[in-house]
């Protein structure tokens, strides 16, 4: 007998997609803004963040895409529906993200070794960074609540967190250019900026292919869910127990549960089910479950079959 729990709703809700919205009108915003005063000031630094605001725009509309993709219904064609999507989505921040800490680390450099090239207006940098502080900390605070159950929207949180970490970075070179005149900060900044993109992006990077790997989500315990299934009245054995997600947030299960003769006999099977489902989605936050029932004896007779 298989049985399964209905997917869990609410995991790719239009309210992501509104909190997307409104945190790519704020960056595409703060982006213009630090390109001109970049642009103004000379400074690489803040050319450098309006880089990785430019990347966190595309991130955000590929975040967008892949949100209403994965929202659509399941079909016969693909059963689970699309919420790969938003893993794909995330794939594509991760590798953008490094391909811009390349290019910043490259410039950063090069004005290092030529630091008589670089003419930076400190004041005008300042003021466009504390303007870059500010909107990323109100993009990161939309975004906080929805990243924890959404591998896509995490992409963006992380990418925004850099910036405001950039934002930071780029004050504090702005005040040391502005007191000091030392150029050289707002290369140094650049660098700072490049070393703190890069353990994010890997970090998503190994996020995604644990998903895309079907491993299970970090944090499941295999033993302790096969321990509270054991624990069921009327369960003799549990086994082939399989967890893996979708996508972050959205984890499935399966298993194969041997149940007493007398279970079956009193048709006590539904009601068995309905008590594992319960237990998955209570204790472990699994929405998705599907058990194969089996009378003792089955699983020696099924491997008999195949042998």
């Amino acid at each position: 007998m298989h049985d399964h729990a209905p997917a869990g709703g609410g995991i790719r809700t239009a309210s992501h997609r509104r909190l997307l919205a409104m945190s790519l009108a704020i960056t595409a915003t703060v982006m213009v803004v630090q390109i001109v005063g970049g642009l103004l000031s000379g400074s690489l630094a803040l050319l450098a963040d309006a880089a990785h605001m430019f990347t966190d725009t595309a991130a955000l509309v590929i975040a967008l895409v892949a949100n209403a993709v994965a929202s659509r219904p399941a079909d016969d064609r693909r059963t689970y529906g699309y919420q790969r999507a938003e893993v794909f989505g995330a794939l594509i921040n991760a590798a953008v993200l490094i391909v811009l800490s390349v290019w910043i680390a490259i410039e950063s450099v090069g004005r290092l070794m030529a630091p008589g090239d670089a003419e930076v207006e400190g004041g005008v940098m300042l003021v466009i960074a504390i303007i870059g502080l500010v909107a990323n900390a109100a993009a990161l605070w939309l975004l906080s609540s929805a990243q924890r159950n959404s591998i896509n929207v995490r992409g963006a949180y992380l990418e925004v967190m850099g910036d405001l970490l950039g934002s930071a970075a780029v004050i504090v070179a702005a005040i040391v250019i502005v007191v000091s005149g030392w150029v050289q900060a707002d290369a140094i900044a650049s660098l700072l900026i490049a070393a703190m993109i890069v353990p994010r992006a890997i970090g998503l990077l190994r996020e995604v292919f644990s998903v895309l790997s079907e491993s299970a989500p970090q944090g499941t315990q295999i033993a302790e869910i096969r321990n509270h299934i054991l624990g069921a009245p009327g369960v003799a054995d549990v086994h082939d127990v399989h967890v893996w997600q979708l996508t972050r947030g959205a984890p499935v299960f399966t298993a194969h549960v041997v149940v007493d003769a007398d279970v079956l006999e009193r048709g006590g099977a539904a009601e068995l089910l309905a008590s594992l489902q319960s237990c998955l989605a209570d204790h472990f936050d699994v929405s998705h479950s599907t058990f194969q029932i089996e009378p003792a004896g089955h699983a020696d007779r099924d491997t008999a079959a195949h042998a």
